[in-house]
C-alpha cells in the first residue's frame, strides 16, 4: 500500500534574523501538531510563506522550502498547478526529493500516467542522486505490474463488460494511453515527417538550456537547422519555440519540446490531414514533422503570428471592457463549426480553451455575400484549434464507448467530470460553454444546478445575461449544451444553435457590416502591439 509523507520538519537552533524561512517553520510545525488542525489556515499559512520566499534565490534549492511546496500541494484543490508552478520556479529542480515526492503525490491520487511522467523527467534532467530516482521508478513500474496482472487475470462476464462500457474508461490514463500506442505504432511509423531514434537528443545546444535563455540559439534537427527566436508558450512537460527555418525570415515554425516523447499528438495532426476536408483544414493546425528520441520529442509545427482568443480577450479585460456581442456571436458560430465538423469525423479535442485557439486573418478584405457560405476571404477568416496532446480518436474504440477521466483543468471541467459521471462529447462542448462565458463576461464560467418544478435539475451559468444582449439567443445556447447533451451524435444540436446564431446575424446587413469593423480594429490593435 502506497502512502504518501514527505519528511518532517526538523527545526535546527539558529536565530530567526539569519533565517527568514524559521518562523515559518515553527509555525507550520505548529499547525501540523495541533488536534484542531484546520484545513484552510494551514493553506493560507502555506501559501504565505511560498508567496515570501518564491523568488528568494536563498531557498531555491533548499530542501526545507520544497516541503512547504510538497505540503501545499496536499492541501490544493489544483495539485497539478502547484507542481507546475514548483517547476517553473526551480525549486530544489535538481534534486531528486522533487521527483520522487510529487511523483509519489500523483500515483496515491490514482495518477498514475502523470506520475510515470515525473520519474522520467527527473531521470532525463539527471537529478541527484539519480540512482534513489532510478530505483523508486523501478518499484513504481513494480506496483503498477502488479495491479496490471490482477486485473488482466480476472475473469470478466459479459454483464459485468456491459458495467465497463456504461462506467466508461480513462481515455488518458497509463493503461489506455500505452495499449492505443502500441496498436498505432506500426502505422505512424509510416506517416510522413516521422523521425525516429533509439538513442537520446544529442545536439549541439542542451534543449534544458532553451527554458532561461532560447533567444538566437540554433538547434540542428534532422539536417535542419532551426533559429530559436524565443518562447512561444510552455507547461510542466512541455516547451513550445518559435523558429526560422535555415535563417529564412519568412518560414517561420513552432517547435514543441517534450519531455518524455510523446507521439501522440503527431499521430492526431496526421488523422486530421486524413479526414478533414482541405476547405476545413486550415482550422486545426498543421504539424510538418517530429522527431522522437529515447528522452523527448520534437514537434514542428505551423506558427501563427496573430495570437490566440485569450489574447483578444484580454485586451478587452486590460480596458475594463467586455467583448461586442456581435463580435462573441461570430466566434461562438466558428466554434460550433469546428467542433460539429471534428465531431463528424470521430475526434475529440479534449482540451477546448482560449489559449489553444489562434487567431486567423482573412488574406483579402471581407465582403457581406461569403459569411454564411464562409467562402472568399472569409474562408481564411477564424479560428485555428491547436495542442492536441489530448485528442481522442473515437475509431480506436468501440462504438458507444463513453469515458470516465478529469482533464483537471481547472475552469473548464465538464459537469460530467465533476460529478464523476462518464462523458463522451461533453468535454468539448463545455469548453465551448466556457470560452464563450468569457468572451461574454471577462472572467471563468461558473455554473448552478437549478431544481425545476417537476423535480429535475438544469445547469446554468452563475452570471446573468445583461439585459441589451439578445438573451434568448444565449439562453437557449447555454441550455442546450449544458444539459442532456448527447452522447453518440451532437451534430444536429450544433448545426442548429449555429444556424441560430447565423440566422440572428443575417437578420440586419449593419451587424455584418459591425463585425467587419470589430474585426479589421482588431486586427490593426493586436497586430500592431
Amino acid at each position: 500500500m502506497l502512502s504518501y509523507s514527505p519528511p518532517r520538519f526538523r527545526i535546527a537552533a539558529v536565530d530567526a534574523h539569519h533565517d527568514p524561512l524559521l518562523p515559518f517553520l515553527r509555525s507550520i510545525k505548529k499547525a501540523l501538531e495541533a488536534s484542531d488542525d484546520s484545513a484552510s489556515s494551514l493553506s493560507n499559512l502555506l501559501k504565505d510563506c511560498i508567496r515570501n520566499f518564491k523568488n528568494n534565490d536563498r531557498y531555491r534549492n533548499d530542501v526545507r522550502f520544497l516541503k512547504i511546496w510538497l505540503l501545499y500541494m496536499g492541501v490544493s484543490d489544483d495539485f497539478d498547478s502547484v507542481f507546475k508552478e514548483m517547476l517553473d520556479s526551480n525549486v530544489c529542480t535538481n534534486n531528486s526529493s522533487l521527483y520522487v515526492w510529487s511523483a509519489s503525490f500523483f500515483e496515491l491520487k490514482g495518477r498514475l500516467h502523470d506520475a510515470l511522467t515525473i520519474y522520467q523527467l527527473g531521470i532525463c534532467r539527471n537529478t541527484e542522486p539519480i540512482e534513489w530516482l532510478k530505483k523508486a521508478r523501478t518499484l513504481f513500474l513494480s506496483r503498477i505490474s502488479e495491479i496490471q496482472n490482477a486485473a488482466s487475470t480476472q475473469k470478466v462476464d459479459d454483464k459485468e463488460s456491459k458495467n465497463l462500457e456504461d462506467n466508461g474508461i480513462n481515455p488518458w490514463g497509463t493503461s489506455t494511453m500505452d495499449s492505443l500506442l502500441k496498436k498505432i505504432y506500426p502505422l505512424i511509423m509510416k506517416f510522413d515527417g516521422y523521425r525516429s531514434s533509439t538513442k537520446p537528443y544529442t545536439g549541439k545546444v542542451a534543449l534544458s538550456t532553451l527554458k532561461n535563455s532560447s533567444r538566437n540559439k540554433v538547434l540542428e534537427i534532422g539536417g535542419m537547422k532551426y533559429h530559436i527566436k524565443g518562447c512561444a508558450g510552455q507547461g510542466g512537460f512541455a516547451q513550445v519555440y518559435k523558429a526560422n527555418v535555415d535563417s529564412d525570415p519568412d518560414n517561420v515554425v513552432a517547435l514543441k519540446i517534450q519531455k518524455p516523447a510523446f507521439p501522440w499528438e503527431f499521430y492526431v495532426y496526421r488523422l486530421l490531414d486524413k479526414r478533414i476536408l482541405d476547405r476545413e483544414r486550415s482550422s486545426y493546425g498543421f504539424a510538418h514533422r517530429i522527431h522522437v528520441y529515447s528522452d523527448c520529442s520534437i514537434l514542428i509545427c505551423d506558427y501563427l503570428a496573430n495570437g490566440t482568443l485569450q489574447d483578444v480577450i484580454n485586451s478587452y479585460v486590460v480596458i475594463g471592457k467586455s467583448m461586442e456581442e456581435v463580435l462573441c456571436i461570430y466566434y461562438t458560430i466558428e466554434m460550433l463549426h469546428m467542433v460539429e465538423t471534428l465531431h463528424g469525423v470521430g475526434l475529440i479535442h479534449g482540451d477546448f480553451k482560449p489559449d489553444n485557439l489562434l487567431i486567423r486573418y482573412a488574406r483579402g478584405d471581407l465582403t457581406e455575400d461569403g459569411f454564411l457560405s464562409r467562402s472568399g476571404p472569409w474562408c481564411d477568416q477564424g479560428l485555428c484549434l491547436v495542442d492536441w496532446g489530448r485528442g481522442i480518436d473515437l475509431h480506436l474504440f468501440p462504438d458507444h464507448t463513453l469515458f470516465k477521466g478529469d482533464c483537471k483543468t481547472s475552469g473548464f471541467r465538464c459537469i460530467e467530470m465533476l460529478e464523476d459521471k462518464p462523458w463522451k462529447f461533453q468535454v468539448d462542448a463545455y469548453g465551448l460553454c466556457a470560452v464563450v462565458h468569457m468572451m461574454l463576461h471577462n472572467c471563468y464560467m461558473e455554473v448552478v444546478k437549478k431544481e425545476q418544478s417537476d423535480g429535475s435539475y438544469m445547469y446554468l451559468p452563475k452570471l446573468p445575461f445583461k439585459r441589451y444582449w439578445n438573451i434568448e439567443l444565449w439562453k437557449t445556447f447555454f441550455t442546450k449544451m449544458l444539459n442532456q447533451y448527447p452522447h453518440d451524435d451532437d451534430r444536429s444540436l450544433l448545426q442548429d444553435l449555429k444556424k441560430s446564431f447565423q440566422d440572428y446575424l443575417s437578420s440586419n446587413p449593419q451587424l455584418i457590416k459591425k463585425l467587419k469593423e470589430l474585426l479589421s480594429k482588431q486586427r490593426a490593435s493586436l497586430c500592431s502591439a
